[in-house]
């Protein structure tokens, strides 16, 4: 049984950034060991009775999901933060948390002390003298600058509040049935409305317009033409993100599938298709259009191969430049994009156009996959745009239609605010 804490003593936990608790997948195969291990290493956790089973079974959860290491990421994100909360600032256990202590920390994730927030992403451990030590680098919640140089506020987005609320749910539920919990504190939450928002309207899709885009592309392409060695790749790269709306995590290496020139295949009637292994570990197959078939041909011919893939191919879709294999972290495609999209942003800046690039300083990767959706809705049928996205529901796609707002926009331009009497 844990006391709760003090206020006092909450303060002093509060003051101190704890150690990280949870390796790679790899590391915790045996939970029981992994979590002697964790108990032993920090003796502080050795005074909460609880705290080696809350382990245990955190442990054996999170081992469920070695399908996919983006999943494994968030849901040990969460539970980790979680874990740390309960025993460090609340003084409980997993089954001593009800709903107002699971109120009580999502307020506490969307304010957290600054000795527990970092100004980048840490690692959690690091292999020294041939052992994997804790870093003391790392933090629980990031809040990293803008571009500009300012802290954004780390209140919990819309987005995040329910991927937390999702995670939690999963992970309580599972610790109900394995006879470890009574109840789940996220059910128990009936009025979620004070931290989940419901929109009467349809948010808008964050996307490029079609002039940054232009920009993007002219600025890849000079630079091919400058570095063929280094930015055929991120053009060719640019041109799946874009052309075929694909995840980053559907271009590179991982535990689920590793991406090759193979998977570009022509079917009986000369039509070329990519076979792709999406969100869930589902395999759809993507149009290839003539013109990004005439973008692989040329970052194939630049790679030295024949102009089109051949059956049963294991070329790297997206290769090391240095090394051999395939990319593997997903880091450096996002670092590769930013890179084109800081570019295009200075070439449109020395033209004038400072104003029009402006989202081009807050645009992610995935605005790619939007705008190539967005633009392709607006003249293919949007059942073939839904299997090309791999969408799980029509509603998803419909997204992407904007044109009742264009026109809902358009009706409304010419009001007055001093209308004309006759």
């Amino acid at each position: 049984m844990i006391k709760r804490r003090s206020p006092s003593v909450k303060a002093s936990a509060k003051a101190c950034p704890p150690s990280p608790l949870i390796d790679q997948l790899d590391e915790i195969a045996n939970p029981l060991k992994y979590a002697r291990t964790i108990i032993k290493r920090n003796p502080e956790y050795q005074e909460i009775d609880d705290a080696f089973d809350d382990l245990v079974h955190t442990l054996t959860f999170l081992n469920a999901y070695n399908g996919s290491t983006a999943t494994f990421n968030s849901y040990r994100r969460e539970t980790e933060r979680l874990l740390q909360w309960c025993w460090l600032i609340n003084g409980t256990s997993l089954g001593e948390i009800d709903r107002r202590d699971l109120e009580a920390y999502i307020h506490f994730c969307q304010d957290p002390p600054p000795s527990w927030t970092g100004k980048k992403q840490a690692a959690r451990f690091r292999l020294k003298e041939g052992e994997r030590q804790p870093n003391s680098e790392w933090r629980p919640f990031v809040n990293k600058a803008d571009k500009l140089g300012n802290m954004p506020s780390m209140a919990l987005s819309q987005k995040s509040l329910q991927s937390l609320f999702a995670v939690l749910s999963t992970y309580f539920n599972f610790l109900i049935q394995e006879d470890y919990l009574r109840q789940n504190p996220v059910a128990l939450i009936r009025q979620k409305s004070k931290f989940l928002q419901r929109h009467a309207y349809q948010e808008p899709v964050r996307r490029l317009s079609n002039l940054q885009w232009d920009f993007i592309l002219e600025t890849i392409d000079e630079l091919a033409q400058q570095n063929p060695g280094e930015h055929e790749r991120t053009l060719f790269l640019m041109k799946c993100l874009f052309g075929m709306y694909l995840r980053i995590s559907e271009l590179v290496a991982d535990e689920r599938s590793a991406p090759v020139m193979g998977d570009f295949q022509q079917d009986q009637d000369g039509n070329w298709w990519l076979r792709v292994v999406g969100k869930g570990n589902k395999v759809r197959m993507v149009t290839v259009s003539d013109d990004m078939l005439g973008a692989l041909r040329r970052y194939r011919t630049h790679l030295g191969l024949p102009p089109l893939p051949y059956v049963g191919e294991n070329t790297p879709l997206l290769a090391k430049l240095r090394g051999r294999g395939p990319v593997t972290s997903t880091r450096q495609v996002r670092y590769l994009v930013q890179k084109c999209f800081d570019l295009a942003f200075e070439r449109m800046a020395a033209k004038g156009l400072k104003e029009e690039a402006q989202e081009l300083r807050v645009s992610t990767v995935h605005w790619l996959r939007h705008t190539g959706i967005s633009e392709d809705v607006k003249f293919r049928p949007k059942e073939h745009v839904r299997e090309d996205a791999g969408h799980a529901s029509m509603a998803t796609t419909d997204r992407y239609i904007d044109t009742e707002m264009r026109e809902r926009h358009a009706s409304a331009r010419h009001k007055k605010l001093k209308p004309d009497f006759d």
